[in-house]
């Protein structure tokens, strides 16, 4: 059995004692107890040497629990400061009433009537008291009921403390009786040992190429946000210029520069999340106005009615980022221009494993001479497959905003086809006011739904939540192609 020198030297050790800590060892072998562990793991794993783990906790007393060390919990302070009964507003004078308060009435120390705190007449010490009497002079708690509830209102803290016992297997005495080479091993080779061959000659260490090394763990980019890099990349890699927004918009750049008529059902408070604030509204919005009315200066008929300033001018949490694009749009008339988004959207939705009150959407548009329906097709077809689905189809859809409009879909194994947003050439109602005359390709897609398909989740919350194990356990990837 071929055993590395830190085993050997492991073993002499445990010979005479039979059993020791992993500290002893360590003084023992004249190494840190870490390493001892490490060479028993070795050992263990060969049977020559059995390895306990021992596991116990000590409570200490925080900075706050020492503050009350030797006079009692705040609430039974304030509870002994005054007689049977107080002022509310005389008793929050005491430096410890924002605390003691709460914790009185929740023990049914006191009850407030009409202002005034009286005490009930029942307070004796609970199993909370009791624990915190406990506390030695150096902050030590011994474990026992009480101690939890302590743990929660932060006055004490735990501390794990891990031992390792190795003993010595009847196989590692034997191997031990017929005596053990204990020359140095050489575990670096220089230059010279190379070039002349010594090499050959030396008690080279060994090594087992197949054995997983500890695991580790580096800081790492969240998973959500690695994707969120990635569709960035892929969209500046095809010549996307980046814009942003506030997550603040009035209507009329929410809503009404895109033709969404005032009386439409996304506009109502179940969708919308509504602010108390009004911005004023843009130079020009009369060609919007008009727009809706009677539709301006084109052939359309626009929508009829009376248009609402007042309503344009209310503030709301951006339903879209195609609200970005299109004030984009307005200060960029002239082409050529292919601007994407990557930002928050707010909607009033019940939370579910797939819907969210707030996530992340990803807007494009694309103008120029001559581009039409069958470039918005090539342009999301390419994005999705630089983002690894290699089968897209796409189906006819409704936008108020696009015409023609499709949702593109994608198979993924498993699922089948999934729709992942919508797509479509903005309207001459939502240009003409602005002075685009050329087409504008047009889109906005899900992205939360996007990372669940790569990332195999069944819960959208998944993406948000501080689960530290996931992040550790999910790969880091390169782009897919």
């Amino acid at each position: 059995m071929e055993l590395t020198l830190n085993e050997k030297r492991l073993l002499v050790a445990l010979g005479p004692v039979g059993s020791a800590d992993a500290a002893t060892l360590a003084d023992l072998m004249d190494t840190r107890r870490e390493a001892v562990v490490q060479y028993a793991n070795l050992a263990g794993e060969r049977g020559l040497v059995d390895v306990e783990k021992h596991v116990s906790r000590r409570y200490t007393l925080t900075g706050e629990g020492r503050g009350y060390a030797g006079k009692g919990l705040p609430e039974r302070q304030v509870l002994e400061s005054f007689e049977n009964e107080i002022p509310m507003r005389d008793l929050q004078a005491h430096p410890l009433a924002k605390i003691a308060i709460g914790w009185m009435r929740k023990k049914g120390w006191v009850v407030v009537r009409n202002g005034v705190v009286q005490k009930t007449g029942n307070a004796a010490p609970g199993p909370d008291e009791a624990a915190f009497a406990r506390a030695s002079e150096n902050g030590a708690i011994t474990d026992g009921e009480g101690v939890a509830d302590l743990l929660r209102r932060g006055l004490v803290q735990e501390e794990e403390a891990v031992t390792y016992t190795v003993s010595i297997t009847p196989g590692g005495r034997e191997l031990l009786a017929g005596g053990l080479d204990l020359q140095e091993e050489v575990g670096t080779l220089t230059r010279d040992q190379i070039l002349s061959g010594a090499w050959k000659d030396l008690p080279l260490r060994r090594y087992d190429v197949g054995k997983l090394p500890k695991r580790a763990y580096p800081g790492k980019t969240h998973p959500y946000q690695r994707l969120l890099d990635e569709m960035r990349r892929v969209l500046l890699d095809m010549g996307f210029t980046e814009i942003a927004g506030g997550i603040v918009q009035s209507s009329f750049w929410n809503f009404d520069a895109l033709f969404q008529p005032q009386d439409h059902p996304a506009r109502e408070m179940q969708d919308t999340f509504f602010l108390g604030e009004r911005w004023p509204l843009p130079a020009g919005y009369e060609r919007v106005r008009d727009m809706h009315e009677y539709g301006g200066e084109t052939s359309s008929t626009g929508w009829g009615g009376t248009w609402n300033a007042a309503k344009a001018e209310q503030c709301v949490l951006r339903t879209h980022t195609t609200s970005l694009s299109i004030q984009y749009l307005a200060e960029h008339p002239k082409p050529p221009v292919k601007a994407f988004c990557i930002g928050r959207v707010y909607r009033r939705e019940a939370t579910d494993p797939t819907h969210l009150a707030e996530f992340e959407q990803l807007e494009g548009v694309v103008m120029d001479d001559e581009v039409n329906f069958r470039h918005l097709l090539g342009f999301l077809k390419e994005f999705y497959r630089k983002m690894g689905f290699e089968k897209v189809r796409f189906r006819p859809g409704y936008f108020p905003y696009t015409e023609p409009s499709v949702e593109p879909e994608v198979y993924v194994d498993g699922l089948g086809w999934v729709e992942l947003g919508g797509a479509g050439i903005f309207r001459q109602e939502v240009t003409a006011p602005f002075g685009i005359e050329h087409p504008v390709l047009a889109w906005g897609l899900g992205i939360s739904r996007v990372a669940m398909l790569r990332l195999g989740l069944r819960d959208l919350r998944h993406l948000y939540r501080s689960d530290v194990e996931w992040i550790r356990d999910t790969p880091t990837y390169g782009r897919r192609r």
